[in-house]
C-alpha cells in the first residue's frame, strides 16, 4: 500500500483517499489581482480541493541577460522577458492577501517555489506544502535545500528521465518522506501520443511507498480522468478564465465548465473504481434471481440413481437449484428423491453433497 501523506492539514492523500486536485492558475491571473481572486473562488466553486499559483524571484531564478533579453511573442506584457515577468509577478503583499482570501472561501492555497528565494518566502508564507515545477526537478541543491524545510513536497517529472527520477526519489526521501511525484511532460498544450499515462505505473513500481500523480498540460479532461483511475493520487491542471485571453498557459488550461466536469468525472471514477474483492454483490440479487442459471435434469432421474454427466445440463431454472460451477461435485452422487426431467436439482436432493459453492 502506497504510502499516505498528508499533504494539507486534515487532508491526506495516498491509499483509498479521494484523489487531491490542484486547480493551477500558475500566471494565468494576467497580473490582476481582481483575477487571481475570482480563479480562486471559480477553483473553489468548481470543486478542487486546492489553488496555486507560481512565485519567483526574477533576479535569483534569470540571469541578468535572461531578463534582457527582447521579448516579442504576441503572449508578452513587455518589451524584454524580464519586463513581461514582472508585469506577471505579485509582490510578498499581494501573496499574503490571496492566502487571505482562499482561506476564507475555504480553499487550500500554495504556490510553485520557482527559485530557492521564493521556497524561503513561501516557507514564511506558510503554505501547506510545496510544488516543486518541472524547471527544478533536476536542480538539486533547491530539491535538498526545499526538501529540508519539513513541508510535504509534490515534485512534476517533465522533462525529466527515470534515471533522474530515481535521484530525486533517494535526495528527498532520507530528508523529508512526505512527498508525491507527478508524471508530467512539458509541452503546451500537451498531445496524447506524448502523455505517456503508463509511467505512472512504472513510478508506482519504483517509488511504491508514496503517492504518485499526475500533472497534464493536455485539452480536455480525458486524459487526466484516466490518470486516476490508473491510480493518480494527486491531478494538477492548469485553469483559466478564457481560453483566447493572452499567454502562453491559456489553451493547455481548462475553463470552469472544464474544471468543473473533470472533478465530477474524477469523483464518479473514484467510486467506480470500488473494490479489488469479486464477489455477488446485492446490487446484482435480482438479475441473479432472473437469469442465473441452475443444474437441470436432462432426463427423467429416479430415487437411488448415481448421477453422471449425461444426466445433467444447465439452463435458467425456477425454483433455483444447484449453482452450475460445481456440477462436478454432483457426478457419482446419489439422489434421495425422484427427480423430473428439466427440474432442477436441488442441493437437499443429493446424498453427502458437500456445502453448496457460493454463487
Amino acid at each position: 500500500m502506497p504510502l499516505e501523506v498528508e499533504l494539507c492539514p486534515g487532508r491526506w492523500v495516498g491509499g483509498s483517499h479521494p484523489c487531491f486536485i490542484i486547480a493551477e492558475i500558475g500566471q494565468n491571473h494576467q497580473g490582476d489581482l481582481d483575477v487571481a481572486k475570482r480563479m480562486i473562488r471559480m477553483a473553489k466553486e468548481c470543486g478542487a480541493d486546492c489553488a496555486k499559483f507560481q512565485k519567483s524571484e526574477l533576479e535569483h531564478k534569470f540571469n541578468r541577460r535572461a531578463l534582457e533579453r527582447p521579448y516579442t511573442s504576441k503572449h508578452s506584457w513587455g518589451k524584454t522577458y524580464g519586463e513581461h515577468k514582472r508585469y506577471l509577478e505579485f509582490s510578498h503583499d499581494q501573496y499574503r492577501e490571496l492566502q487571505k482570501y482562499a482561506e476564507e472561501i475555504g480553499i487550500f492555497f500554495t504556490a510553485s517555489g520557482m527559485d530557492e528565494m521564493a521556497v524561503e518566502f513561501l516557507d514564511e508564507l506558510n503554505v501547506p506544502f510545496f510544488k516543486v515545477g518541472s524547471g527544478d526537478t533536476n536542480n538539486f541543491p533547491y530539491l535538498e535545500k526545499t526538501a529540508k524545510k519539513g513541508r510535504p513536497m509534490v515534485i512534476s517529472s517533465g522533462m525529466q528521465s527515470m534515471d533522474t527520477m530515481r535521484q530525486v526519489y533517494n535526495i528527498v526521501k532520507p530528508i523529508n518522506p512526505n512527498f508525491c511525484i507527478l508524471q508530467c511532460t512539458s509541452a503546451y498544450p500537451l498531445l496524447p501520443e506524448d502523455v505517456n499515462l503508463r509511467v505512472i505505473t512504472e513510478y508506482q513500481k519504483a517509488f511504491s511507498d508514496i503517492p504518485i500523480g499526475y500533472s497534464g498540460h493536455e485539452t480536455g479532461i480525458m486524459v487526466s480522468v484516466a490518470a486516476v483511475a490508473l491510480g493518480a493520487k494527486v491531478l494538477e491542471r492548469h485553469v483559466t478564465l478564457d481560453k483566447t485571453w493572452k499567454g502562453s498557459d491559456h489553451q493547455a488550461s481548462l475553463e470552469p465548465n472544464e474544471l468543473a466536469e473533470l472533478v465530477k468525472a474524477v469523483r464518479l471514477v473514484e467510486k467506480a473504481l470500488g473494490s479489488p474483492i469479486k464477489q455477488l454483490l446485492p446490487c446484482e440479487m435480482a438479475c441473479n434471481e432472473k437469469l442465473g442459471k441452475s443444474v437441470v435434469a436432462k432426463v427423467r432421474i429416479p430415487e437411488g440413481t448415481i448421477l453422471t454427466m449425461d444426466m445433467l445440463t444447465v439452463k435458467v431454472g425456477e425454483p433455483k437449484g444447484y449453482p452450475p460451477e460445481g456440477i462436478a461435485n454432483l457426478i457419482g452422487k446419489k439422489v434421495k428423491v425422484n427427480i423430473e426431467e428439466d427440474d432442477t436439482i436441488p442441493e437437499e436432493a443429493i446424498e453427502n453433497l458437500s456445502k453448496k459453492i457460493k454463487s
